[in-house]
């Protein structure tokens, strides 16, 4: 019985997200015509996501190790457990100026393609040249101060419950490159409320807990010191999911 309520909230959920997607829509495909309005579709988005996930019960709340100043660039690397992530980002982000870097699929996907074709930076990770041309639009972005926001894992586990895995090298690199600083987020417990689509295993009403932690500096560091910038986010993301 636990699982059939799961599923249907799940499906649930999902009608939430394509019913309140198709509302905005219409505002976000007028919006999506010119790039100087692309800060108020990720205005759009934080609002999308949240109303969607609250009609279902879904909240979220964050902590601080210190206030973030949002009027500054950043790369920011949470760990990824659940399709909730984005919207938890894109509530965490204050200032309505960043981009996600995501897997290419999502350019196939109903609520994800618009965005994907516009605002965020896709990337097929099994393409060395697809891998460049993305880590390079990343760049550009970075320079222009529009943070980025990058799960380091490169998806979400596949076993349940999941694990931290290891981090790719690349926004390690490009934070140290371009000297921008780079946020770590634990997600704690989102997977609890919706672990990866939710078809698998459901969802439930609930609140997802998120810590966000200082940002670590990369003034300093030189390219030598990637594997290690990224053994330390590891490290720091994973101590808070324990």
């Amino acid at each position: 019985m636990k699982i059939l309520l799961r599923k249907v909230h799940c499906y649930l959920y999902i009608a939430s997200v394509a019913l309140t997607y198709a509302l905005a829509f219409p505002f976000l495909y007028l919006l999506s015509r010119d790039q100087r309005n692309y800060k108020y579709m990720n205005a759009i988005r934080r609002t999308w996501g949240f109303i969607s996930s609250l009609l279902v019960g879904i909240l979220y709340n964050f902590d601080y190790e210190q206030p973030i100043d949002w009027n500054k660039t950043y790369i920011i690397c949470p760990n990824h457990t659940s399709n909730l992530d984005i919207t938890v980002m894109t509530i965490l982000v204050k200032n309505n100026n960043h981009c996600f870097m995501g897997k290419d699929e999502l350019l196939n996907n109903f609520v994800t393609r618009l965005f994907f074709k516009t605002v965020d930076i896709p990337v097929n990770r099994d393409s060395k040249m697809s891998s460049y041309r993305a880590f390079k639009k990343a760049g550009e972005a970075l320079a222009a101060g529009i943070s980025v926001i990058i799960f380091p894992e490169g998806r979400i586990p596949h076993q349940y419950p999941p694990e931290l895995h290891d981090f790719k090298n690349g926004p390690f690199r490009l934070a140290i490159d371009l000297k921008v600083p780079i946020i770590p987020v634990s997600s704690t417990n989102t997977w609890k409320v919706l672990w990866d689509t939710g078809l698998d295993h459901g969802s439930k009403p609930g609140i997802c807990n998120i810590f966000v932690h200082k940002p670590v500096e990369t003034a300093n560091l030189t390219v030598d010191d990637a594997d290690a910038l990224r053994d330390h986010v590891h490290s720091i993301i994973k101590q808070k999911l324990v």
